[in-house]
């Protein structure tokens, strides 16, 4: 036994090697990808195959937000839509799956409020826009509340699904030993659904990111929606560009740290 011990570290080693050169790739092939997307857009603008005016340029962009961030500006919308964006988040996961857990525990109420989730689901949430303003006015909670509901319905919709995907013979199995309805929500279903609600984080990162810039369009004064519509009401579609570029990194941002935030309860669990 003690003369096959070093060979089986070494194809450990050989493997964690191999999976190190296979990540490194990955990694090299996406930042080759995203620099010869911003060169191809720079030549295609020198080169007027694109016009600049309507689609901008890196190197514009590139100056939009130097001036931004020494006025300011840029630090300051980019706080507002984030803050907004995180309480979106966490209120529409949290009461997403606080409304996903009381229809598992009432099966009367999940019959009776089932269509309802699925029309609220289908409409575009635009459409309540004005709804929305005129409830609770053309502000802050307006745009939070945009944010609440596209995040909100889908998360009861994934949670409360996830439910439903428990093995039904563990259910059973601590049923016999005389488990209450709480007993196997905390001890079979919550641990067992726990993928499920992580996965709900991840969708609900992009979707409140989508309800917060959906509010900033209809009624904010500030924030990178703000931005945008601004710099396309004044066609300075350079701001427009550097705004879409900073959201998408703050979206990407956004989506790491809920990652990671994953890996850390994994290895607890």
């Amino acid at each position: 036994m003690s003369n096959k011990e070093p060979l089986k570290l070494s194809e450990h080693e050989e493997f964690l090697i191999k999976i190190k050169k296979e990540n490194f790739r990955v990694h090299t092939a996406r930042i080759s990808i995203l620099i010869l997307f911003f060169c191809l857009w720079e030549i295609a603008a020198e080169l007027s195959w694109i016009d600049p005016f309507i689609t901008s340029r890196p190197a514009a962009i590139f100056d939009t937000l130097v001036l931004l961030n020494a006025n300011g500006e840029l630090w300051r919308h980019l706080f507002i839509t984030v803050g907004e964006t995180v309480v979106g988040f966490m209120l529409g996961t949290i009461i997403g799956t606080l409304i996903a857990v009381l229809l598992w525990w009432s099966p009367f109420l999940s019959r009776v409020l089932d269509p309802y989730i699925v029309v609220l689901n289908s409409l575009p949430k635009v459409a309540l826009g004005p709804i929305i303003i005129v409830w609770v006015g053309a502000g802050l909670m307006a745009v939070i509340t945009m944010s609440l509901l596209i995040s909100g319905i889908i998360t009861i919709i994934n949670v409360y699904g996830g439910f439903h995907e428990v093995d039904q013979e563990k259910i059973i199995l601590v049923k016999s030993f005389g488990a209450t309805k709480k007993q196997i929500l905390q001890k079979v279903i919550l641990p067992a659904s726990f993928p499920t609600i992580i996965n709900a984080l991840k969708i609900n990162v992009g979707l409140s990111w989508v309800g917060v810039i959906m509010g900033e369009f209809l009624v904010s004064k500030a924030g990178l929606g703000y931005l945008i519509v601004y710099g396309s009401q004044v066609f300075k579609l350079n701001l427009v560009m550097t705004s879409i570029l900073v959201l998408a990194v703050a979206a990407v941002g956004m989506y790491l740290a809920v990652a990671y935030f994953e890996k850390k309860i994994i290895r607890h669990l």
